[in-house]
């Protein structure tokens, strides 16, 4: 079989992480900044798109949702592909340089926040403390094998394992880490961040917004019990994300 002709990556940047965590307001704050370019939508769900040919990827099709290169920063915001098996190594088989920014949540708060989401919207029917304990099984019967898109409320906070895997990958100056409550509480530094982070100047403050925003906190519908649950079920994960990156949330 003839060689390909290498693929020149247009895109520099991915918002990789993670579901509910503040991935819709940060793209939606770089929206604001002439000097960045993004995607057409937010998520463009190409490094998770188990219908493609990973041996030979339709890389025009992904360069179809960005504008023509023109020496800005390029990126978009798919928070699955720090989750999804696989999605990390196409994206450094497509572009070794990639930088990649996770905002993190509580991952307890993001698993509560998950669930809501999909029971508003009808693809969940059973109660939260259900799914976190035998609900979990489910993903068993999946396809890719222990992975679903809806159903994953526990296994998308396991923020150690990601960013074990993450490292693995990518050297550690190409991965910038930010906490979801830090970016809603006060944007500005965070923002800046991002901008010196893709090698860009400080830019002036954008009015702080509210995106797809729910319950930030552990409401009195989550019950106590969940909680503590959930705080065991993460114990090691989260030392294990202490030691990589210095944050914690436990």
């Amino acid at each position: 079989m003839a060689d390909r002709a290498p693929v020149t990556p247009h895109v520099t940047f991915v918002i990789a992480g993670v579901q509910k965590g503040g991935t819709t307001a940060l793209f939606d704050y770089l929206g604001d900044y002439p000097d960045l370019s993004l995607s057409d939508v937010k998520e463009v769900h190409f490094f998770d798109d188990e219908t493609q040919d990973w041996a030979a990827p339709d890389y025009g099709a992904y360069h179809a949702h960005f504008p023509a290169p023109d020496g800005r920063p390029c990126g978009e915001a798919t928070p699955i592909y720090s989750y999804w098996p696989n999605s990390l190594a196409r994206i450094a088989a497509y572009n070794p340089t990639m930088k990649l920014i996770l905002v993190l949540r509580d991952p307890v708060e993001r698993a509560w926040s998950h669930w809501r989401m999909e029971y508003a919207r009808g693809a969940e029917k059973a109660a939260f403390g259900w799914c976190i304990r035998q609900g979990r099984q489910r993903l068993f019967d999946a396809e890719p094998w222990g992975h679903h898109r809806e159903f994953s409320y526990v296994e998308r906070g396991f923020y150690g394992e990601q960013m074990e895997r993450l490292f693995g990958l990518f050297p550690r100056e190409q991965v910038l880490v930010l906490r979801s409550e830090d970016l809603r509480a006060d944007p500005a530094p965070a923002l800046n961040g991002v901008r010196a982070f893709l090698g860009l100047p400080p830019a002036a403050a954008l009015a702080a917004r509210e995106v797809h925003v729910g319950r930030s906190d552990l409401s009195a519908d989550l019950a106590a019990a969940d909680v503590e649950y959930l705080r065991t079920v993460y114990a090691a994960d989260d030392a294990r994300l202490a030691a990589l990156t210095g944050l914690r949330f436990g």
